[in-house]
């Protein structure tokens, strides 16, 4: 397969032709992990994280996570792709315990003594930067980094006993979309090992718009609404090739996604689907006009 003509491989319609690297992880993917067992073939999520308050209220959003948790097997370890977490060239944790990370301000005293200490995974990591080509697309970070809210406060809602190993991979601020979910096609060989794949961001998401008068109703303005309702269409229907040129379908979509880190979690959930797996989205509403919860389970 690996002599077929690479713009066979390239075309994007519906979930997209695996790319060259692609094929190549998954023919690696007998040498991952070896503490592993294969499973079978563990669901993706894109979970709108919202504010980082979701992570210590019990409202429906979390009331969603927890359900989703508890209808998985439980996985072998969990990569997280978090809106919060960007940097030139591509990282995964490699520590054996990350910290969680409090990156933000003005909430209560209550947010900030939240731990969730999940044990990290380096072996895993380590397999990650050998799995993905071409070599050397994968950088490893031991020490700097850890949970950021956009992993803890969703994660420790699907799993709370924080005995699953958790490893982040950030996202890198020069690739382009497409780049972005050719790399989660490598990914999907994971989903075999039993690794969950989650990406945690929001697909509308536009602080500076925020109508904070309204955010305690489900309400949003026409172009949201407008730019949700396209993306959850053309989620349904595995044409993602509109998903990946987001920028070239207009204004609401502009106003939606006026910085790119917290739809590109979208992406790398949608690389890693494979053609005909179920399609759930739930928690889909919106608050303050300018941001929606929608989040997406595939192969649940």
């Amino acid at each position: 397969m690996l002599n077929m003509n690479r713009k066979d491989f390239l075309k994007i319609a519906g979930i997209g032709a695996l790319s060259v690297p692609a094929i190549a992880s998954i023919q690696k993917l007998n040498e991952l992990s070896k503490s592993f067992s294969s499973t079978s073939l563990m669901p993706v999520l894109f979970l709108g994280h919202g504010s980082p308050m979701n992570g210590i209220e019990d409202n429906e959003f979390v009331q969603s996570f927890k359900k989703i948790g508890k209808r998985m097997e439980k996985p072998n370890a969990i990569l997280v792709v978090s809106a919060h977490w960007e940097t030139n060239g591509t990282y995964v944790t490699a520590m054996e315990n990350p910290r969680t990370i409090h990156d933000f301000g003005g909430f209560p005293k209550a947010l900030y003594e939240v731990k969730y200490p999940a044990p990290g995974h380096p072996e895993l990591a380590k397999e990650i930067q050998e799995l993905i080509q071409p070599k050397g697309t994968v950088l490893l970070d031991d020490h700097e980094w850890g949970l950021d809210h956009g992993s803890w406060t969703v994660v420790k809602h699907l799993y709370p006993n924080a005995d699953i190993p958790v490893i982040q991979m950030s996202i890198d601020r020069n690739l382009s979309p497409l780049d972005h979910y050719q790399l989660a096609q490598q990914l999907s060989a994971l989903r075999k090992k039993g690794v969950l794949l989650v990406g945690s961001g929001n697909n509308v998401h536009n602080l500076r718009r925020i109508a904070w008068d309204k955010m305690n109703d489900y309400y949003g303005f026409d172009w949201a609404l407008e730019a949700n309702s396209k993306m959850k269409k053309w989620i349904k229907e595995e044409n993602h090739q509109p998903l990946i040129n987001f920028r070239k379908q207009g204004v609401a979509f502009d106003l939606s996604i006026p910085t790119t880190e917290h739809y590109i979690p979208l992406l790398y959930i949608l690389g890693a689907q494979n053609k005909g797996e179920s399609i759930e989205i739930f928690n889909d509403k919106p608050l303050g006009g300018s941001l929606t919860m929608t989040s997406v389970a595939i192969g649940l």
